[in-house]
Order: C-alpha cells, then sequence, then structure tokens
C-alpha cells in the first residue's frame, strides 16, 4: 500500500547539504500496521512529514527518493493534486492533540471541514457524517459533542477526535505520530484498541511512530528501527523481541525494566546518538557499539538478510562474532 525507497531528507543548499534521514525504505501493507521506533531526534517524524509532503520548502528537503502510495507518486505531487487525482489518501493524527485542533472552532465544524474537502459531501449531510464518525471512534453522545469546544475535552477525547479527523479524509495510510504519549496508560490501552480495531475493519495500513517498546509489542505487526537518521533493521515485532540482529536494537532491549532484575541499575547504553552529518563513512551506531572493530568505523554496513525477511544493517548482526 505505502512504498518508501531511498528517502534522503536534507538540511542546506543543493551545495553544501547535510542529511538528517539517510536512505530510508520500508514498505507497509494492506491492513499491515508497522511501527517506526527509535530514540528522539533519529528521524521519525521528519520520514512521516516528508510522506505527508507537509516539509517546508524553505526548511528540510527530500532530497533523493521516492514514496509511492498504491502505485501514485507521493513526493513529486502537491497535496491538492493527490486530492483530486483520488490519491490524497493518507492521513495523519499528530503527537499533540491540543495544539493541532482549532481552539476557536467547534469539533463539529473541524471534522466536517475535512469531509467537505475529502468527501465532497453536500453540507445537509456534514453534520451527519461528522457525528458516524465520532460515534466510530467511541465518543459518547457524539451529538451533544459535535458543538464542543476542544478545550472541553479530555486529552483522550481530543485524540479521538484528531483519529476521526483523519478518518474524514478516507485515508488508505494512516501515519500516527506519537498519538499517545501525553495520555495516561488507561486511556492508551483504549486508544491502541481502537486503532486496531479500525486498521482490521477498514483495511488501514497504519504507519505508527513511537519510541515506546512497550506499545510495540501490543499492537505493531512489523517494526523498522531508525538509528541517527537511518532505518538499521526490519523485522515482524515477535523476531524483534525475541532475536534482535541489529547491535542498536539489543541495546535498547536490554534497557527495558525487568521485574527479575528489581532493585538492581537500569542498562543504559553509553554516549550520545551522532549529530547530523557527524557520521560520514562506516556504521552510524559503531561509536556506542561494545562489539564495533575498525571496519565498523571505515566501511559503510552491508543489508544483512535473515530468515523470515528480517534486515540488518550491521557488519556482524547478533549470532555472528566479529
Amino acid at each position: 500500500m505505502l512504498r518508501v525507497r531511498d528517502l534522503s531528507i536534507s538540511i542546506g543548499g543543493q551545495t553544501g547539504f547535510t542529511d538528517i534521514v539517510s536512505s530510508v525504505s520500508f514498505e507497509i501493507g494492506k491492513g499491515e500496521i508497522l511501527g517506526l521506533v527509535g530514540e528522539s531526534g533519529c528521524g521519525k517524524s521528519m520520514t512521516s512529514l516528508a510522506i505527508m509532503g507537509l516539509l517546508d520548502r524553505a526548511g528540510p528537503w527530500v532530497r533523493t527518493g521516492r514514496v509511492e502510495l498504491a502505485g501514485f507518486d507521493v513526493i513529486h505531487s502537491e497535496p491538492y493534486q493527490r486530492v483530486e487525482a483520488g490519491h490524497g489518501g493518507i492521513a495523519m493524527i499528530f503527537q499533540e492533540p491540543m495544539s493541532s485542533l482549532n481552539p476557536v472552532m467547534k469539533i463539529g465544524e473541524q471534522i466536517e471541514e475535512a469531509i467537505a474537502v475529502h468527501q465532497r459531501t453536500p453540507g445537509a449531510k456534514r453534520t451527519l457524517t461528522a457525528r458516524e464518525l465520532l460515534e466510530m471512534v467511541r465518543i459518547p453522545d457524539a451529538a451533544m459533542q459535535l458543538d464542543a469546544y476542544p478545550h472541553q475535552l479530555s486529552g483522550g477525547m481530543r485524540q479521538r477526535v484528531m483519529i476521526a479527523i483523519a478518518l474524514a479524509c478516507q485515508p488508505q495510510v494512516l501515519i500516527a505520530d506519537e498519538p499517545t504519549t501525553a495520555l495516561d496508560v488507561t486511556v492508551q490501552a483504549q486508544i491502541l484498541s481502537l486503532l486496531r480495531e479500525l486498521c482490521d475493519t477498514l483495511g488501514l495500513s497504519i504507519l505508527f511512530i513511537t519510541h515506546d517498546l512497550g506499545v510495540v509489542a501490543q499492537l505493531v505487526d512489523r517494526v523498522a528501527v531508525m538509528y541517527a537518521g537511518r532505518v538499521v533493521e526490519t523485522a515482524t515485532v515477535e523476531r524483534i523481541f525475541s532475536a534482535p540482529a541489529h547491535r542498536y536494537t539489543e541495546a535498547l532491549l536490554s534497557c527495558l525494566p525487568d521485574a527479575a532484575h528489581r532493585g538492581q541499575r537500569l542498562t543504559t547504553i553509553p554516549g550520545q546518538a551522532a549529530r547530523p552529518g557527524q557520521v560520514r563513512q562506516g556504521c552510524t551506531f559503531a561509536p556506542r557499539c561494545r562489539y564495533a572493530v575498525d571496519v565498523c568505523a571505515s566501511d559503510a554496513p552491508p543489508d544483512a538478510l535473515l530468515p523470515g525477511d528480517h534486515h540488518a544493517l550491521c557488519h556482524f548482526p547478533r549470532g555472528v562474532s566479529p
């Protein structure tokens, strides 16, 4: 449904640029949830903005690569062209619903605005459709909530409204950029359950962006792990947790709290992630990797293909000795 190929995003001019996302590639099948995982600053949100066509022309820009939605080239078309051609089917749920909703417009007006653009529904039917969307995302008293303002709703309810607005776009692919970050664990579980239900009932493909491995374990089908602007490992969620191949993924999982080691110090990854342009050759994780040898710092790592369509961008994947 969505194919990203060799996507590189740069800052600076054509003559002096620095890649902040480098050669990112992944695919999402119909009805599949792909988790895009990595620490803050690794390029997850920047990748999603490029897919949506929301990068400011004066800021970061797509230097190379393609993004295809059901075969349609997204990168080299304007958003209005995609809508007019019937390929406007990518919607996004942003991280903070309070800053994404217009505080001086009623909830119903904001949903109807998306319905008017994407569904071409006559005015008389927009309110009915908006109510149906609120019911779909399990908002009680949907008809009454249409007249509410964002500040009158809780954080979880506002996030459901954002999902309703995204669904009004009739998307084929839904991008969720850390949609549960500011929510308590009970509401977080409800939102995750809702996304899984929408994926199963509507056949949506979902790109779920997060740094929370606990959320990944609950929701996604496959995982793409990003580090310093690159996808370093891709596999099913089961293989990521049971047999991580890249040393960064292994280190991330080792940092998770474990009840069996209660009272002991938590494991940490030494050092800091490389800044854009800091590592120009070799493996970006090499300065922090305890398994690194000379070749890791000098040569770009190969894309190691492991059983089960498991990819790792590593010279010495887990199980292979340096």
